[in-house]
């Protein structure tokens, strides 16, 4: 029989700290600057070219804000009527905006002249988006359209038509598929490649409140839509609602991915915005503002986060990146150059790990041959000093050897 160690008596556990490390995040996030604009502010889109300046919609202007300083540095006013949805394309050099005229224009963010104009639209576009993928901009209007352009032609490539209602958001999931959601309370998925009578693939239907707002994982297979007081996580490979939250107490505005695609941000009307982590899809922080907001956006090295209200208040919270970060932020982006890191990173995180093969001890017992030899050997339990003594039946020694850090404990007390 194998000698028994003694053991411990249980003790009371230590108390933990309430603060989890998603919540440590959002409060390093410690010098709030609050900029007050002339009308609400209706959107904010980051550069994703460094030194990822914001531009921010207000009124008939998109202001371009420096990061680091909070100091406009550019103010585009090419606009006959309010501005909508100002935004960078990947290399920050251009910006598209549409408007309440109608009116698409993509800008040089350098000397503000307007290269382009797309005018089919004959409602106001609260969409305008460049295509990440190719020299494409994609727009939705009041018209219920949905349009894809041509920058270097000026020609419109698509028109999507099948929403009843305004259409409030669109994005690109892939390089021919787009997802667009309106105040019909539907999110249609859109195949460019198709013909136009075929092109709607997808319809699903938010609920019974207009969607503001869509969000695709950068795989293009998971995708998010908000209206109302719910979030829905979609799984756009079968058309399923795989998740629905309410954590809102008013209608929702707007979604933001923070830099890493691990945490998700919204922002509604009940002056919240929310942090859910997309591993469990909780809440795991929540930001008070004094406004109810219609615009939400992160910088992509997660070092801003900016808020726009109903009553004109631009607000950025900024924290300062460790150099750690930046060596991350580096390594990441050479994996999603290399190809698959988006899929299996997105796909992981909303719907677990899947089949994960065996290692060390989850292996199962190798079955041999009945003539097989073999020879188990096993590391020997290292046993503490007091134990030494009782297995060869040294009683007083081990009692001395356990009172020895008593007794140094109480020296040390009364010493002090």
């Amino acid at each position: 029989m194998d000698f028994q160690t003694t053991t411990a008596l249980p003790q009371a556990p230590r108390a933990t700290s309430s603060i989890n490390p998603h919540s440590r995040h959002f409060h390093s996030f410690r010098h709030p600057l609050f900029i007050k604009q002339v009308a609400p502010v209706t959107h904010i889109h980051f550069s994703p070219a460094k030194p990822h300046r914001y531009a921010v919609t207000a009124s008939t202007r998109v202001l371009v804000y420096a990061p680091k300083t909070g100091k406009v540095v550019k103010t585009v006013t090419r606009f006959k009527d309010v501005a909508r949805s100002g935004e960078f394309r990947k290399d920050g050099k251009l910006m598209v905006a549409g408007g309440d005229d109608g009116v698409v224009q993509v800008f040089d963010v350098a000397s503000r002249a307007v290269l382009r104009t797309f005018k089919e639209h004959n409602q106001p576009v609260h969409v305008a988006h460049f295509s990440p993928h190719s020299g494409q901009v994609l727009s939705g209007s009041d018209d219920k359209t949905v349009k894809l352009w041509d920058v270097s032609t000026q020609a419109c490539l698509a028109t999507m038509e099948g929403h009843t209602d305004y259409v409030r958001a669109a994005v690109f999931t892939e390089p021919h598929t787009i997802l667009s959601s309106s105040y019909d309370s539907t999110v249609r998925l859109w195949d460019v490649r198709a013909p136009p009578h075929a092109s709607n693939t997808m319809t699903m239907r938010h609920g019974g409140a207009p969607v503001e707002d869509v969000a695709a994982f950068p795989s293009g297979g998971v995708a998010l839509s908000v209206g109302g007081p719910i979030l829905r996580v979609w799984d756009l490979a079968m058309g399923k609602c795989v998740r629905a939250l309410s954590n809102h107490q008013k209608t929702i505005t707007s979604i933001a991915f923070d830099g890493t695609y691990g945490r998700v941000l919204t922002g509604g009307l009940d002056m919240m915005v929310k942090a859910y982590d997309v591993e469990s899809w909780k809440v795991v922080h929540t930001m008070r503002y004094p406004a109810p907001i219609l615009a939400l956006a992160v910088s992509p090295d997660d070092t801003h986060i900016a808020a726009g209200m109903t009553d004109g208040t631009l607000s950025v919270r900024r924290r300062d990146a460790k150099a750690s970060e930046a060596a991350e932020e580096e390594k990441k982006q050479a994996a999603i150059a290399g190809g698959a890191y988006e899929y299996f990173a997105d796909m992981e995180a909303v719907f677990g790990r899947g089949h994960v093969k065996a290692k060390g001890a989850a292996l199962p017992p190798v079955v041999g041959p009945a003539d097989e030899i073999r020879i188990e050997t096993r590391r020997r339990e290292k046993l503490r000093e007091f134990d030494r003594y009782l297995k060869a039946f040294k009683y007083s020694a081990a009692l001395d050897a356990a009172l020895k850090k008593v007794r140094s404990w109480m020296v040390a007390v009364a010493a002090s």
